[in-house]
């Protein structure tokens, strides 16, 4: 084992306003997920109403108000969950004379409950998902999973307050952990900088790929993971309109056998059909925007999904959602007004797995399909998204309604 030294708390802050210490995973530049990405924007705007600083994990940031804790290496054979709670050690530890700690992920959560209990301060933690509602997380982290779930049943029915970010996400929350109070979760909905995601029409990021611009294009973004719905997508694409082009763009897959499963799918539409497109890694700012604005249609088959970020980018693009009606998506887009969603009937045993698979896969497409066919419809979805992502998704409006909880939290309000 390498131990790592325990960093120094950062300065104390001057009396008179709230020090908040946000415990994540991941900050920038280390980002891979709609979570991270909440981070990186509501700090951004918390900032201007607290005295806030970030611990994240990973390698120092060289960023003023920001705390970087390095993974201990643990030895081969050891399971990765036991460097993430050691972060969790050294985080509470830097936490030392701060009025609040808010976690985020089961990944920082045992950083805010050993803080709460280690200074009698209050811990809010934001939900972005449920690990008992990812079971396929086994396959990622073995035994680790039992304690990711352990972490987060401990964090959450000792919270002093929840945010949930969306309806469903409440009442996912209110569902697998029954005893807590329902008046202690409170709804904040993720946000969305229309500024940064805007429309663009370049077409670098295009060239670059070998995408066509004149062909229509069906683009999906995400991570590889069964949560996604990945498999679903790549099914449904044999009945996409010949004329259209898919692109994937895919994050880092969760396990070899995901991996596995997703590049034979993309293996066999190849073979029966031209322009199947496939990205890997994150992308940056300025190709995301760009292959959104081109997309016509922008899908999301998650099988689980709270809330969706990505579905908010897409519509700041002006580009037409396809998406799951499940979790949080129906919150963000509006069905026949932003978008279509696909309705789907689901197993209870958290894997979200549809009862009806070719049934869904067959709706997927046909909702595509629609879309394709009409590109006049698309773009008045399209147009309405952007209105809808201005008018009610702005980052400002998350970080008051934040501040607003910790005030609770505190006995304040």
């Amino acid at each position: 084992m390498n131990p790592q030294p325990t960093p120094a708390p950062l300065p104390v802050p001057p009396a008179g306003r709230l020090r908040v210490d946000l415990l994540t995973k991941e900050y920038p530049p280390e980002v891979y997920g709609g979570a991270g990405v909440h981070v990186a924007e509501l700090s951004r705007e918390l900032r201007k109403l607290t005295e806030l600083r970030v611990q994240c994990f990973g390698k120092p940031r060289g960023v003023d108000g920001v705390l970087a804790h390095a993974e201990p290496e643990l030895g081969d054979g050891a399971n990765p969950v036991l460097a993430t709670l050691a972060v969790n050690v050294t985080m509470a530890a830097a936490a030392a004379g701060t009025d609040l700690v808010h976690s985020h992920t089961w990944y920082a959560n045992g950083a805010g409950r050993l803080a709460k209990e280690l200074y009698g301060i209050p811990h809010v933690v934001t939900t972005h998902s449920l690990e008992p509602l990812r079971p396929w997380k086994a396959e990622q982290l073995g035994g680790g999973y039992a304690l990711s779930c352990l972490v987060e049943r401990s964090a959450l029915e000792s919270a002093d307050a929840l945010i949930a970010v969306s309806r469903g996400m409440r009442d996912d929350i209110l569902r697998v952990y029954p005893d807590i109070d329902p008046d202690r979760v409170h709804v904040v909905h993720n946000g969305i900088d229309t500024d940064v995601h805007r429309p663009d029409h370049g077409t670098e990021a295009l060239e670059r790929h070998g995408i066509d611009p004149d062909r229509p294009i069906v683009l999906f973004v995400g991570r590889v993971t069964r949560q996604k719905g990945l498999p679903q997508l790549l099914r449904a694409a044999f009945a996409f309109a010949p004329e259209a082009q898919l692109v994937l763009c895919c994050g880092q897959p969760d396990t070899p056998q995901i991996a596995a499963e997703t590049a034979a799918l993309v293996d066999e539409l190849g073979r029966v059909r031209d322009g199947v497109v496939r990205i890997d890694g994150m992308l940056d700012a300025v190709s995301l925007r760009q292959l959104l604005t081109h997309a016509t249609v922008f899908v999301c088959p998650s099988l689980y999904e709270p809330m969706g970020i990505v579905n908010l980018e897409a519509m700041a693009c002006r580009t037409a959602v396809v998406a799951t009606a499940t979790g949080g998506i129906p919150e963000v887009v509006a069905d026949g007004e932003t978008g279509l969603l696909v309705p789907i009937e689901q197993e209870r045993d958290g894997t979200g797995t549809p009862l009806d698979p070719e049934r869904f896969a067959a709706d997927l497409a046909a909702a595509v399909n629609r879309l394709l066919a009409d590109p006049a419809l698309a773009a008045r979805l399209g147009d309405a998204g952007r209105v809808r992502a201005e008018r009610h998704f702005g980052w400002e409006q998350a970080a008051r309604r934040t501040r607003a909880v910790y005030e609770r939290a505190l006995g304040r309000a």
